[in-house]
Formats: structure tokens, sequence, C-alpha cells
């Protein structure tokens, strides 16, 4: 595995950051925090990039969200200087489940839960003419552990070119609270939901067996990277724009530029 060089990896994405906030004409950037250590090291390294005052988080909370998340959230933005707002969608669920036909399942309404998060982070990005920083790593973009639509929407992937092993160690370079480093890792849709338990393996299974399979030309070499190429395989909708005929129309789709 090559050796991560914490100093010039947060260096490069920073640049990236503050390129892309330049380039867009936005002047903010909005985040969602979960508690989590994506979200907590997407919105360290914005701070760094673009400074705290251009920085604004927000926590959307539902009822089966810990109390420890929220608490670390409040921690985490008052160490960095990150205005926080906390707006809890409760009262939205409670009104999606009035819906025809509504069923009561921990997996479509965790899908519903991410996509009204995304929904509510734009509102606020065009409130405060923004631009919004998604949270994905390379682990959940390859694994499509994510919702469509949902958490893997954003307008700057700041982690997506690292593996969740990758995010640990940059959080701790950064200075995320330890508390969030130290947590297990959840997307919190439900009450005990656990990615590992989820997945089938731990990070540093899938991370090890994604590195493997990179440098064999996706040629697994066991039984475990058999079973996370699935996985990547059947994720493949995640990653791909929609099947579409646009370039049968020509390069620019049949429009002129």
């Amino acid at each position: 595995m090559k050796e991560l060089c914490e100093g010039c990896e947060c260096e490069k994405i920073e640049q990236m950051i503050r390129h892309t906030v330049w380039s867009s004409g936005r002047n903010k950037i909005i985040i969602g925090l979960s508690g989590g250590i994506d979200s907590a090291l997407a919105a360290v390294l914005c701070t760094r990039a673009v400074g705290s005052e251009n920085v604004l988080g927000y926590m959307l909370p539902s009822a089966v969200t810990p109390k420890e998340d929220i608490d670390d959230v409040k921690a985490l933005c008052e160490k960095f200087g990150i205005k926080l707002a906390i707006v809890p969608i409760t009262g939205l669920i409670g009104e999606f489940s009035k819906i025809d036909g509504f069923t009561e399942n921990n997996y479509l309404l965790g899908n519903v839960m991410a996509r009204l998060r995304m929904t509510i982070l734009y509102y606020y990005a065009n409130q405060n003419q923004g631009l919004v920083c998604g949270t994905s790593n390379k682990s959940e973009y390859l694994l499509g552990y994510s919702t469509k639509h949902g958490d893997d929407a954003g307008d700057i992937e700041p982690l997506m070119h690292l593996y969740k092993t990758e995010v640990r160690i940059l959080s701790a370079f950064t200075g995320v609270i330890q508390p969030i480093i130290d947590k297990t890792p959840s997307a919190g849709l439900y009450s005990g939901q656990s990615d590992e338990k989820e997945i089938g393996f731990t990070y540093a299974v899938i991370d090890e067996a994604l590195r493997n399979l990179e440098a064999n030309n996706w040629k697994p070499q066991n039984d475990t990277e058999s079973a996370i190429l699935e996985k990547v395989k059947k994720a493949a909708h995640k990653r791909n724009a929609p099947p579409n005929l646009l370039k049968e129309c020509g390069t620019n789709g049949g429009c002129r530029i």
C-alpha cells in the first residue's frame, strides 16, 4: 500500500476546493454534518481551504439520531469556528409517511431521509449562493453504499478519491475530534444501524480488497475479493450516468454551443 502523505494530500484537496469555489462564482460551502467521520473531515478541509466564515454546517437529525451525534457536531463546529444550524427532519418524515401506499420499512425510509436531507441542503445552498459539499469516500463510491440522489449528491466531492481508512488517517491529522474518529461508522438511517454490519465486512478488509483488485486489473485473488467485486459490479448504475442516446445526436447532443 502506498504511504499517504497527510500534508500533501490535504493541500491537494484544499487547492481543489478553492478552485471549485472560485470558478463557480459562489462564495459559500454548505455541508451536512451527521456526526460521522466523513462529513467531519470534509467540513474541516473546507474551512482550511476557504475559511470557516465561508462554511455553513447543517445538521438534519431525525427521531433516531443519537444525542451523542448532535453533541459531537456541536463540538466539532465550535472547535473549527463553523456556523451550525440544526434543522430536525422528524416532521417532514411524519408528513411523508402519510402518502398512499406508505410502508414502514427501514431501507425505504432510510433512502427517503437521505434524499430529504439533500433537498434541504440544496435549498440552503440556493439561499446562500453556495455549493453543496458531498461527503462520499472511495470505499462507499465503489461499493455503491449510498442513496442515489441522496447522500451521493454534491457539487464538490473532496473525499471521493480516499478510502475509508485514509479518511480516518487524515481526520487524525487535521484535528477532527476524537469521539468522531472513534465512532462506529453508521449512516444513521435507523436505530442500531452499522455500515460494516450491512456491508458484511470491516472497512479495513474492504479497503485492502479494493486496493488489491485495482492492482490486479479487477481480477479477484480470493473469496473476499470476489465478494467485494460483486458488490462493485452491482453498484455500477450508481457510478454511471443514466443510459441515453445523446451520443447518437453528435458530440454536443445536437446542440450548438
